[in-house]
């Protein structure tokens, strides 16, 4: 009989587990609470380093159907619109770390790690059934997972996929809520077709300004343009993807004095999606991800600000590593989890950090802002290139 994985969670991180795991050799069983896989947000950027683990697993050619592929990343002053430096992509991103740079709506992305799953015998997907509880026997290897109905799911081992808010995280580290950061996301997509000509654009930008930057790029193929506007604020708890009739005239405000190139985009965008920025502190050992027989992966072992446009990638990392312990098949189940905590908490730490420290870097105000503008100018490429992420 084959080795058994549980996996709570059916996002991009739980699919991308049961994918690998699948493909290493091990039965799967995935429990998601939602009825139907039916990704909320945007779209996402996805590196170098997230493309070559999907080439990996056979994707891209279903990536290529669906994704954008900017040729640049140009970095602009939110005030006076200048365009302070630019980072091809491209070629280059193909040429210097050996797969492409992709932009991708979260949906297509969830849906096409689902048909890859789908085709693998070796995965059982349960919708609308929650993780409840998890249970240790004393002396008996191997764990049970109880979902909302008290029915029990039995294993040997349990993968934590189950996002920022994550039940399994309680119950393994017992460390409280992910904490806001002060920050709020409006979010949007638009069809380029329904902008004007000088609107439309098939590159990533990023627009910095004053407590507030805003990033654009294309997903869908091109199709669509993806927005995100991040501001300084808060709001009341429990208001999680919040749509309201005054998102657009708040987001407005927040922006006067910006560019008008922006404020023209932004008064285009027909509706927007507000959520509370929230995360945790950076990992500080492999014990915060793995302990015994149960792991964590993706958000639920290391959310981070989306300021480095690497939580999904980070999640699909896991799983490749995930997959790679789980075939040491001479040793025990706590090893393996063990060893994939080991290989992966420091990178996902440094990853955490980064996005963080962008965040504040992204916002600057006063002399630091003035620093970062010079700074972008002077080096260009060299400041806004990742090698230490995207290389192998």
């Amino acid at each position: 009989m084959m080795n058994q994985v549980l996996v709570a969670g059916g996002g991009i991180g739980g699919l991308a587990a049961a994918l690998a795991c699948a493909r290493a050799g091990w039965q799967v069983r995935v429990l998601e609470k939602a009825p139907a896989l039916e990704e909320v947000g945007a779209g996402i950027q996805i590196g170098p380093n997230v493309t070559r683990v999907l080439r990996g697993w056979g994707l891209e050619p279903a990536l290529a159907e669906v994704a954008a592929f900017p040729e640049r990343l140009q970095v602009r002053n939110a005030v006076s619109g200048a365009v302070l430096g630019a980072l091809p992509l491209g070629e280059r991103a193909q040429r210097l770390y050996g797969a492409p740079y992709a932009t991708i709506h979260r949906a297509d992305l969830q849906q096409l790690l689902l048909r890859a799953v789908q085709q693998e015998d070796a995965v059982q997907l349960f919708l609308g059934r929650a993780f409840q509880r998890y249970a240790l026997e004393p002396d008996v290897p191997g764990i049970t997972l109880f979902d909302q109905n008290n029915k029990a799911v039995p294993g040997e081992l349990l993968v934590g996929a189950d996002g920022l808010w994550s039940p399994v995280r309680q119950q393994l580290l017992n460390d409280g809520a992910p904490q806001p950061t002060g920050h709020l996301a409006y979010r949007a997509l638009v069809r380029q077709a329904d902008l004007p000509a000088a609107l439309r654009s098939q590159q990533v930008t990023a627009w910095l300004g004053p407590h507030l930057h805003v990033i654009q790029y294309p997903v869908c193929a091109g199709d669509m343009l993806n927005v995100v506007a991040f501001v300084h604020g808060q709001m009341p708890d429990g208001l999680h993807g919040w749509d309201h009739s005054t998102n657009a005239a708040d987001l407005l405000a927040a922006l006067a004095g910006t560019h008008a190139e922006l404020q023209d985009l932004l008064r285009l965008v027909p509706s927007w999606r507000l959520w509370i920025m929230r995360n945790r502190p950076p990992v500080r050992s492999a014990d915060e991800m793995a302990r015994g027989p149960v792991a964590l992966l993706g958000d639920a072992a290391h959310p981070m600000s989306p300021y480095l446009a690497q939580g999904a990638g980070m999640a699909i990392e896991d799983a490749a590593e995930l997959a790679h312990a789980l075939g040491m098949d001479a040793v025990e189940i706590p090893l393996r989890l063990r060893r994939y905590a080991l290989n992966r908490w420091e990178r996902c730490a440094r990853v955490q950090a980064r996005a963080a420290r962008n965040g504040r870097i992204f916002h600057a105000v006063g002399p630091v802002r003035w620093g970062r503008d010079v700074a972008i100018r002077l080096l260009g490429a060299r400041l806004l290139d990742v090698p230490w992420l995207y290389g192998e």
